[in-house]
């Protein structure tokens, strides 16, 4: 599993470079299924998660060609829908959330897309109705074996239709639209996810030859084609990368630059950080954090607690609500976190509390931090990452305490973030890793 031994209370400096976006690229990768011509795909991370999704694809068939570290060329021409029904498949499938998007562009192109239950962080309820609710819409028939926990769905050719998604989901749009993109007529998905990782896999189906349009709203409109073609696509940088990296530079009092962070995809994101009083400058489409003693958090105009809360794109990210928290541990002032989407997300923070921390967890989905501005720091402790934004809070959190920090499981970090440790060294941190 690994273990991360840290040294802490160091300050950092110098230029990281964000990696590709996670959430993006598994949703990409997916899509190279809805075409027999090859996709070339850059900037992609080489985290776990990715990993493990292209090999999944290899193994159903697909021909995959690696350029260098970060750039691939997909070509699903021969794809093997045997294996859908192997032990092999049910096994892999089954260890990656990202899995469930194969659904949606297997059923559009084939007529058939099964899935077992897939895994990922272990934050709460992640339920999968909208994604089968929205492929029934199309016309799609679902079968669900519980004993096995096997996903299945059929249809000869799918019909658009009009829809309104019970909650917008980031992965449920991405599947729904994939399906869309081939269906025979137009689709409406009201209340659709909008985030940037939506219009990235949007913008690559319309060079595909697809027909998506709304991009970027929360109503979108998809005229079906007969089929697709191949093109290239470039992922964006990560967006929670960069926030953690924003959290890891206040809480180290260390400057950093974040280098080339595509600035206009990044909506609310600084903003919050700014609200925490972390100074960030824009430099070209850079973000420069210079080192601070201190920082402030903002209370509201009539002198109550700041309240950071997750919300549907262009709201804030669930992904980052971890990274605040333990930020706000070191600020002076208080804010109350208010994570509404996973009710077991907060859980980790008695590890920052064995830490020093304090703050109180209301409930599960509300915490509220009482920043300690610096007079008391985090202390060394041991602890084990339960899913990967609170481990790499938990690993900020260590960078910045005293003493010797050690971090278990972090296999959960190397599912989100590249070579994290040896990118934290060039900056200056004590890390090692302990396979």
């Amino acid at each position: 599993m690994g273990t991360f031994i840290i040294q802490g209370g160091k300050q950092l400096k110098g230029e990281i470079i964000p990696q590709g976006a996670k959430n993006e690229a598994l949703q990409i990768i997916c899509a190279v299924l809805l075409t027999p011509e090859p996709v070339k795909i850059s900037n992609i991370p080489n985290i776990v998660d990715v990993n493990k999704l292209i090999s999944l694809l290899k193994d159903l068939g697909v021909k995959v060609e690696q350029h260098d570290e970060f750039t691939y060329t997909f070509q699903a021409d021969e794809v093997n829908l045997d294996y859908l029904d192997s032990p092999e498949f049910k096994k892999k499938g089954s260890s990656l959330r990202g899995s469930i998007m194969i659904v949606g562009p297997l059923l559009a192109r084939f007529g058939r897309g099964y899935i077992p239950q897939p895994g990922g962080d272990k934050i709460g309820r992640r339920r999968l109705d909208t994604h089968f609710t929205g492929l029934q819409k199309l016309g799609a028939n679902f079968e669900y074996d519980a004993k096995n926990a096997f996903y299945k769905v059929h249809s000869p050719r799918l019909q658009g239709a009009d829809m309104l998604l019970d909650e917008a989901s980031v992965t449920g749009t991405a599947n729904i639209l994939m399906a869309a993109a081939l269906a025979k007529g137009t689709t409406t998905i009201y209340n659709a996810a909008c985030e940037p990782y939506l219009q990235q896999l949007s913008k690559m189906i319309n060079r595909m030859g697809g027909k998506v349009s709304g991009v970027g709203s929360n109503l979108l409109t998809i005229e079906g084609v007969d089929a697709l073609g191949g093109c290239e696509h470039r992922c964006l940088p990560d967006m929670i990368e960069i926030g953690s990296f924003i959290g890891m530079a206040a809480m180290t009092k260390s400057e950093i630059t974040i280098k080339d962070v595509q600035h206009k995809e990044l909506g609310i994101i600084p903003e919050i950080f700014r609200r925490l009083g972390i100074k960030i400058e824009l430099r070209g489409d850079d973000l420069f954090i210079p080192a601070q003693d201190s920082y402030e958090i903002e209370s509201f105009i009539d002198g109550s607690i700041l309240t950071v809360s997750d919300a549907p794109w262009p709201g804030f990210t669930p992904d980052l609500l971890s990274i605040v928290l333990v930020t706000a541990t070191q600020a002076r002032g208080s804010v109350l976190i208010h994570q509404k989407m996973f009710e077991s997300r907060l859980f980790f923070v008695d590890k920052l509390i064995d830490m020093g921390a304090q703050i109180i967890l209301c409930d599960p989905h509300r915490a509220t931090v009482i920043g300690l501005d610096r007079k008391t720091p985090l202390k060394g402790v041991t602890m084990t990452s339960p899913d990967i934004r609170a481990g790499v809070s938990l690993l900020i959190a260590a960078l910045s305490a005293e003493g010797t920090s050690t971090i278990h499981n972090i296999s959960q970090i190397d599912r989100g973030y590249q070579n994290i440790e040896s990118r934290l060294k060039a900056l200056g941190a004590d890390i090692q890793r302990i396979d």
